[in-house]
C-alpha cells in the first residue's frame, strides 16, 4: 500500500467535527494516559450511557482515525482480518477493519465485543501485549502494528452470562474504565443539548429514566439509556405528543411485556 493510499484511508476514517461529549469524571485524562502508553482499553457500562460517543470524542481529541466494528454472534475472524475476493476474474486480498486499523495507526473500537464468537476474539490477543502483532494466516503475513494503533473494546456487564462474558485471558489484557448513566444534572444538559429541547422537559425525561432504572428488578433487563431520552426529546421537538414520544422512544424499545408497559405508561402520566 502506497503512502498516498494510506493517507487517503486515514482521512476516510477521521472524525471531522467534534462530537458533543460531557465529561462525568476523569475518563478523558485516563484514556489520554492509556493512549500515550499505547495500552488497550476496555469500556464497561450499560447500553446507551455514552461509551461509543466517548470513543468518538477521544479519537477527535487525539486526532486519530477511528475504525468501529459492531460485534455480533456471526462475526468471524475473517470479518476482522480480511479475506480473498473475486474481482474482475481475479482473486485479490481485501483487508478487514482490524487489519486496516493496524496498518494505518487508527483507534480500532470493537463495540459490544462479548457478542462476537469466542474464537474470533482470540485473534486480538497478540495486539494487546508487547508483541503488538496481527497474524494473517491466509497470506502468511505477520503485521507489526503501526506505532499509533490502539485497541478499544466495550461491553455491557448487565448482559453477562456463562455464554456471554469475556474470558479472563482476554479481560486481563486491557485497562478497564467504568461507565454509567450521568448524574441527573449532567444528563439533563446532554438531553437538552442533543435533543434540542428546553431544560425543563429534558429534566422530566431524565426523572422518568431514573424511575425506570429503579424498577429494573421487576422484570426489565435494563434501564432507559441516555440515547433513548435523546430520541424522545427529538420526537417532542418535532411536535409528537409527549406521552406518545416517550412510549415510542423509551417504553416500547425496553420491553414487550404488557404489564410492564402499563407500569411505564403510569410513570409517564405521573410526570407529564
Amino acid at each position: 500500500m502506497t503512502d498516498g493510499t494510506m493517507a487517503a484511508m486515514r482521512e476516510c476514517y477521521r472524525i471531522r467535527q467534534a462530537p458533543y461529549y460531557l465529561e462525568t469524571g476523569d475518563e478523558v485524562a485516563v484514556f489520554e494516559a492509556a493512549y500515550a502508553a499505547r495500552l488497550p482499553v476496555m469500556l464497561k457500562g450499560p447500553t446507551g450511557c455514552g461509551k461509543t460517543r466517548f470513543v468518538e470524542h477521544m479519537a477527535y481529541r487525539l486526532d486519530r482515525p477511528l475504525v468501529t466494528v459492531a460485534c455480533h454472534e456471526d462475526l468471524f475472524a475473517s470479518d476482522l482480518i480480511g479475506r480473498y475476493l473475486l474481482k474482475r476474474d481475479e482473486t485479490v486480498w481485501e483487508d478487514g477493519p482490524l487489519t486496516r486499523a493496524v496498518r494505518m495507526g487508527a483507534i480500532c473500537y470493537l463495540d459490544e465485543v462479548v457478542e462476537a464468537r469466542k474464537d474470533t476474539t482470540v485473534v486480538i490477543h497478540p495486539l494487546t501485549d508487547n508483541r503488538r502483532t496481527l497474524a494473517i494466516d491466509k497470506t502468511g503475513e505477520v503485521l507489526i502494528a503501526h506505532p499509533d494503533f490502539v485497541l478499544v473494546i466495550s461491553y455491557n456487564p448487565g448482559y453477562q452470562s456463562v455464554l456471554k462474558d469475556l474470558k479472563q485471558s482476554t479481560r486481563q489484557r486491557f485497562i478497564a474504565m467504568d461507565f454509567d448513566y450521568p448524574a441527573p444534572d449532567l444528563e439533563t444538559e446532554i438531553v437538552s443539548r442533543e435533543g434540542e429541547i428546553d431544560r425543563e422537559t429534558a429534566a422530566k425525561l431524565v426523572t422518568l429514566a431514573g424511575k425506570i432504572r429503579n424498577i429494573r428488578e421487576h422484570g426489565l433487563t435494563e434501564g432507559a439509556g441516555t440515547r433513548l431520552l435523546i430520541y424522545a426529546a427529538r420526537l417532542i421537538r418535532l411536535h409528537v405528543p409527549v406521552r406518545e414520544a416517550c412510549r415510542s422512544a423509551v417504553c416500547l424499545p425496553l420491553t414487550d411485556d404488557e404489564r410492564l408497559q402499563e407500569t411505564l405508561g403510569d410513570l409517564i402520566d405521573d410526570l407529564f
